[in-house]
């Protein structure tokens, strides 16, 4: 498992007022047959960017959290821990490239010397990349940007935060869940913020068996950001036989 220092790179779709207006009616029912089949090149075309955006960078652990809780929170510090003993592990560490715990953990990645990359979203209100980033692609669509979040993540540190983060954790442990993915370990840090909605897992959700005690089971939770880290590299090692390598090599026939 080899992590490569890649230089500062931005990919990112043009945006206007016009385009938004676009998603929305595209999620307003049916429309004109032109209208969605251009939707669908665009859809494609924002997929097979991001594809090509990320493909060498190597193995990474997904940290996500709030946009909102900034350096005085404890959960940035703990944030910044996690990013810089993932980095120092071999991972690259991919966030969702916006503020708050999101650049906690590029912070922490790119003070200890490894890989910082995001994956932002255009929102009606910017979020604009965070300042440690070496590597940034930007989306349009929430869901290919999940995507890509999951596909190259050999973990996921979660920290608190709102729907966001919500939405993010409950779709990960789904594919776990329903064999879409292999079991990739869950780590949640920030163990006061979390003890209400495991409990609500356990005591509700487990109890109108609506899930099964595995999937609260297969949440870790600590304080420590060197438990993290070593839950998730051994989980890595020894489950999913990730091992120390070259990189592939880029082609340079198809542009890469």
């Amino acid at each position: 498992m080899a992590m490569q220092q890649t230089a500062p790179i931005t990919t990112t779709p043009a945006e206007s007022p016009a385009r938004s207006r676009q998603e929305q009616k595209y999620l307003h029912g049916p429309q004109g047959r032109g209208f969605e089949l251009r939707h669908t090149f665009r859809v494609f075309s924002e997929y097979f960017r991001g594809l090509r955006a990320l493909h060498f960078m190597g193995p990474a652990v997904t940290v996500f959290g709030s946009a909102r809780l900034h350096e005085e929170s404890p959960y940035y510090g703990m944030a910044r821990e996690a990013g810089s003993g993932l980095a120092r592990a071999g991972f690259a560490v991919m966030t969702g490239g916006g503020p708050g715990i999101m650049e906690a953990a590029n912070r922490g990645a790119k003070e200890a010397g490894g890989a910082s990359v995001g994956c932002n979203i255009l929102l009606p209100h910017e979020q604009a990349p965070n300042p440690y980033l070496d590597r940034v692609v930007t989306f349009r669509y929430f869901f290919i940007r999940k995507v890509m979040l999951v596909k190259y993540s050999f973990g996921f540190i979660v920290l608190p935060g709102g729907l966001g983060t919500f939405d993010e954790i409950f779709e990960t442990a789904t594919l776990i869940q329903t064999g879409k993915m292999r079991e990739f370990p869950i780590v949640l840090m920030g163990s006061a913020f979390w003890e209400p909605f495991l409990a609500f897992m356990r005591e509700t959700l487990v109890a109108s068996k609506t899930i099964d005690q595995i999937d609260v089971d297969r949440l870790f939770v600590t304080d420590s950001a060197e438990e993290a880290v070593e839950h998730i590299r051994s989980v890595a090692l020894k489950s999913f036989g990730l091992k120390y390598g070259a990189m592939p090599r880029k082609r340079r026939w198809l542009f890469e």
